[in-house]
């Protein structure tokens, strides 16, 4: 129900935007700023989320990527708003999805958008499946799109992992064959089903924490067919450029880049964080600044000159610490215990485990002993005529049943990443 109700009001506030599609821009139109040749060879992987290198693009730059598609009436109105604002994207498709609406493949295409591949099926296995199994997977979305487009050149080699779910093997065999694998740089969290408002404060406000970056987006999503709007008309007020990457052919030669564009750059040039480095006007000349070395006076310790020490406060040894001492309540930690030590030591002795105190105190268990599962026999009670039969069993708990994991059972280990593959029901055909 909320799909459907969703899916109307974006029809009704995406309407017209089909006719401005097919007509030349507006002269106030978002644009796209350049187009980024990339040799999938060279960089193999792509994407600050997960890995070491990002596409070399310059401050606000952003590169926006959808994914899971394509979709009617979702990926329609979004080709429609990309096209309003002479925006063009990149489309990481699922191949049961380019079966299903291959029009819209090639509409994406003959617009000028990137198309590239997203699995055949979408499976959540990616980071735990074999590689025969996860090249069947990348192998056939590569069929469904060169299949439907008609051209083999006209599908990009770039692959991004269903849910971001990476392992070494399937990355390895990526780029043994020739495929670029994208991750992202930031998100804006549009398939956990939050609003489009919300969609588009998480994107402009991560765009504006990394300063430039490609942009993940769902173009299945009803909620992300009606943030794309806000997200474009932000991008524009706030200086963004958008940025086309497309793959380099015979006929395309690569961007020239030096290496260190690709390299990550955690720290945005307009700022710099605290120690700020200053150059002097001359530093071959300038002499090495001598500083007095520090003795136990700057430190705020008591020293007495006359006897030589330095006194020290430390917590006494304790089992138990107490929290009162007859009537009077002890003071916090540290204890006010004074040892000497002599002022012209260089060497002060290491403070013993007693000297902290803990609330409680944690012990890791004993890898020596084992325990052994032992099953107990079964109670049998005195029968008539045969000598003992089963006692019966107990009745269970209900607070004990169901599907609650056993105490003994190990926890299944966290995905590292990943989201919900999920399609919303598309309208009847006679409404979209």
């Amino acid at each position: 129900m909320r799909n459907t109700v969703a899916a109307y009001f974006l029809l009704t506030s995406l309407m017209g935007i089909g006719t401005a599609a097919g007509a030349e821009c507006p002269p106030d139109a978002l644009g796209t700023s350049r187009t980024i040749v990339v040799d999938p060879t060279e960089h193999v992987r792509l994407g600050a989320h997960q890995y070491r290198e990002s596409l070399p693009l310059q401050d606000r730059e952003v590169v926006l990527t959808f994914d899971d598609g394509p979709l009617p009436p979702y990926t329609t109105r979004i080709l429609d708003l990309l096209a309003s604002e002479c925006v063009k994207a990149t489309f990481f498709m699922v191949g049961r999805m380019v079966r299903g609406y291959p029009s819209l493949v090639r509409r994406a295409y003959n617009e000028g958008h990137t198309i590239a591949n997203h699995s055949q099926n979408h499976p959540f296995t990616f980071h735990k499946m074999t590689v025969e199994h996860a090249s069947q997977e990348i192998e056939d979305g590569f069929t469904s799109l060169r299949t439907v487009l008609g051209d083999p050149n006209a599908v990009a080699p770039f692959f991004r992992i269903p849910g971001l779910l990476r392992q070494e093997p399937v990355e390895r065999y990526l780029t043994s064959h020739g495929y670029m694998t994208w991750s992202v740089d930031f998100l804006a969290d549009d398939w956990t089903h939050i609003r489009a408002e919300e969609i588009a404060r998480r994107a402009i406000d991560r765009l504006e924490a990394k300063g430039r970056g490609i942009m993940l987006l769902h173009d299945i999503q009803p909620a992300t067919a009606l943030a794309l709007p806000t997200i474009l008309r932000e991008l524009k007020a706030r200086g963004f450029k958008v940025v086309h990457v497309q793959p380099a052919t015979p006929d395309r030669p690569k961007t020239v880049t030096e290496p260190e564009q690709w390299a990550l750059r955690t720290t945005p040039a307009h700022s710099q964080f605290w120690p700020r480095v200053v150059a002097t006007a001359n530093p071959e000349n300038a002499a090495a600044p001598t500083l007095a070395a520090p003795n136990p006076w700057n430190f705020g310790l008591i020293a007495s000159r006359e006897g030589g020490v330095v006194k020290v406060t430390l917590a006494p040894n304790f089992e138990r610490a107490p929290t009162r001492e007859a009537d009077v309540p002890l003071p916090l930690w540290p204890r006010r215990v004074s040892y000497s030590v002599p002022v012209e030591a260089h060497v002060l002795p290491v403070p013993g485990a007693y000297n902290f105190r803990y609330s409680r105190v944690f012990r890791l268990p004993n890898a020596d002993k084992t325990k052994v599962a032992t099953r107990k026999p079964a109670t049998t009670t005195a029968g008539p005529g045969t000598g003992s039969t089963p006692a019966p069993a107990k009745p269970k708990d209900p607070a004990h049943t169901g599907s609650v994991a056993s105490a003994t059972s190990a926890p299944r280990p966290p995905y590292p990443i990943g989201h919900q593959f999920s399609v919303a029901r598309p309208l009847p055909y006679g409404l979209r």
